[in-house]
């Protein structure tokens, strides 16, 4: 899982991404196009309470990728995004949109005052004229690819056409691609394509210290909005064990923002985390929802996947309140599943297969 930390300069990004990263990128550097990744474990207790069952020689949590993304500042016009920017943006899987909402006069806002909704909405706007001008140039080629008639078949083509067609009417109507609901097909027609305005996003309001949460309407599908000190955060995150837990009790804050995020994160991607154990590695995994046993032995090894023959299962809640593997097989709790068996959050798999 990949996410870019995007937003208007002076809006908080790196102060979030040392937040969540632990890092410690210098702040308030604005007109750079530049980009700081950090990979992080992915915090799961199920992971630590398995762990603590089966003793093993390495315990392996899951990791996300996010990357703080500098360049973007609502300007870039009826060119679209540049090159290498645009580059970065089309890799990510989803994006952390950081949306300023604190006052501070040794901070000045690009724009000249601080309004939330405007900042969202030049986010959106940016992303949806780079679309409109993408989905614009594919419309010319399928009409030229159209005439010449060699090539691939034309009712492949007709069909890209008017998939396109309903993204150029979505777009002009200043729509963002996220609030469309395609099919299966038409979803694999755009393996390729990195649209910005379909990428999932979860949209941060960036509040000083003991600001009033402001409420903000944002209707979209795959898209939600969540409140932080990232400042806050941030100065948490540098701290031992020990005195960020005190801090967290003193701000009245239930967990650090990075579970929190990356919980958020899961949800707006459509994952979910599933569990090999045994004496020498406890690991967690991550899939879509929605997966298959065979899909979810594909993660651990494509050699699974292509010699599945069953998985043995039993779910997290189950292993825990029986207090073992041998107490779940007593108990009926740990089975045997085929290749249509659909993977759950939580899920402990063992995967039986033949090469």
């Amino acid at each position: 899982m990949k996410l870019g930390i995007i937003g208007l300069p002076q809006s908080g990004k790196t102060t979030l991404f040392n937040a969540l990263t632990r890092a410690t990128q210098p702040t308030g550097i604005t007109g750079k196009i530049e980009v700081h990744t950090a990979v992080v474990d992915v915090p799961d207790d199920r992971v630590d309470k398995l762990s603590a069952m089966f003793q093993p020689k390495k315990t392996i949590y899951t990791k996300v990728t996010y990357a703080d993304i500098a360049g973007l500042d609502g300007s870039a016009g009826k060119s679209g995004i540049s090159g290498a920017l645009l580059n970065n943006l089309t890799q990510m899987d989803g994006f952390i949109h950081v949306v300023r909402c604190f006052e501070d006069e040794n901070v000045p806002h690009p724009n000249g005052s601080v309004d939330p909704l405007r900042d969202l909405a030049a986010m959106d706007s940016e992303f949806l004229l780079n679309d409109l001008i993408a989905v614009e140039r594919k419309l010319e080629k399928l009409v030229e690819e159209k005439k010449k008639g060699a090539g691939r078949d034309k009712a492949i083509i007709d069909r890209e056409t008017e998939l396109f067609t309903r993204f150029h009417e979505q777009l002009s109507q200043e729509k963002l691609l996220r609030d469309l609901t395609l099919t299966a097909e038409e979803e694999k027609m755009l393996a390729g394509f990195g649209f910005l305005s379909r990428k999932p996003v979860l949209v941060v309001m960036n509040l000083s210290e003991g600001q009033k949460e402001p409420v903000v309407k944002y209707d979209h599908l795959h898209s939600q909005v969540v409140s932080l000190q990232a400042k806050l955060e941030m100065d948490i995150a540098q701290l031992p064990p020990e005195e960020a837990a005190m801090f967290l009790q003193e701000y009245g804050i239930s967990e650090p923002s990075l579970n929190r995020m990356i919980r958020l994160s899961y949800d707006l991607l459509g994952l979910q985390s599933f569990f090999t154990v045994g004496p020498d590695e406890v690991r967690a995994w991550t899939t879509r929802r929605g997966a298959t046993a065979p899909e979810a032995a594909g993660e651990i090894h494509t050699d699974l996947q292509k010699g599945f023959i069953r998985a043995e299962v039993v779910s997290y809640d189950d292993l825990m309140s029986l207090g073992g593997m041998n107490e779940a097989k007593a108990k009926g709790r740990l089975r045997l599943e085929g290749k249509e068996y659909v993977v759950l959050d939580g899920d402990i798999l063992n995967i039986r297969f033949n090469i």
